[in-house]
């Protein structure tokens, strides 16, 4: 039996994370922790972690960057290994994580989907035969609430664009403040903020005479939870101390 606590239980993630583990024998909800506090839960809802003395073999976190310090001494001094869905840390926070993994199993993803990692390796594949003869857009659109923009996606997606040129490329962000012919070397990123759409990210590769275009779109808040959860059973198995990501659940699930 995997035990979890889910941090940020009470939010729309939490929940579908909720969801994910139903009629999931070999998984409990064991404890979650909500700043908004217990609600009507069938598991001890805790408003922090330090609050929280449920013994649990995994956290997964989907609740906000505010909260990290707690997570990390929760994990730290309660040998809990930390899956981390969050987005929007800075790299103060960022750092924080690294140093942490370093004594501790921490999983971060900024993206749970698949599909979403897959585009990744779609994006470097078409970069490094393209280069830096096609310009490169990255269009990103989600819910009116998200907070951070980009999205870590976009980001990430952005890196793995940048990872084929010969130097440093720059990120624009918002072309109206200088105008001017667009730059080879730039990678352009542009956010929509809008009702409720859950995930949506899009690569272009413009070229002269043709454009290529990649597209992942989660329709669904359950396929981020469900990679959740995939992680949350993978960390529990890990007795290395270090920083995991997609990538390595991606070759586990491969070696199954």
């Amino acid at each position: 039996m995997i035990k979890l606590i889910v941090s940020g239980c009470n939010g729309r993630m939490g929940r579908a994370v909720e969801c994910a583990c139903a009629g999931q024998p070999d998984l409990e909800l064991a404890a979650g922790i909500d700043l908004l506090g217990p609600g009507e839960r069938e598991f001890p809802v805790f408003s922090s972690p330090s609050e929280c003395r449920v013994q649990a073999d995994v956290l997964v976190d989907f609740s906000s960057p505010s909260a990290l310090s707690g997570l990390l001494d929760f994990g730290l001094t309660r040998r809990v290994p930390l899956v981390l869905c969050t987005t929007g840390y800075t790299s103060q926070q960022q750092a924080a994580i690294e140093t942490a993994a370093g004594q501790l199993p921490i999983f971060r993803c900024v993206n749970m989907s698949l599909g979403v990692n897959l585009l990744l390796d779609l994006v470097r594949r078409a970069a490094a035969v393209l280069r830096e003869s096609f310009d490169i857009e990255i269009t990103e659109r989600h819910h009116a609430k998200k907070l951070d923009a980009p999205s870590g996606t976009a980001l990430m997606l952005a890196e793995a664009a940048a990872e084929s040129f010969s130097g440093a490329p720059s990120y624009v962000y918002d072309r109206h403040a200088v105008r001017q012919s667009r730059e080879r070397r730039e990678i352009g990123i542009s956010c929509i903020r809008g009702g409720g759409i859950v995930g949506d990210h899009e690569v272009l590769f413009a070229g002269q005479d043709e454009l290529i275009e990649l597209r992942h779109c989660a329709i669904r808040r359950e396929v981020f939870a469900s990679g959740a959860v995939k992680a949350a059973r993978f960390l529990a198995q890990v007795e290395t101390p270090g920083l995991y990501s997609m990538a390595q659940l991606i070759d586990h699930l491969g070696s199954i």
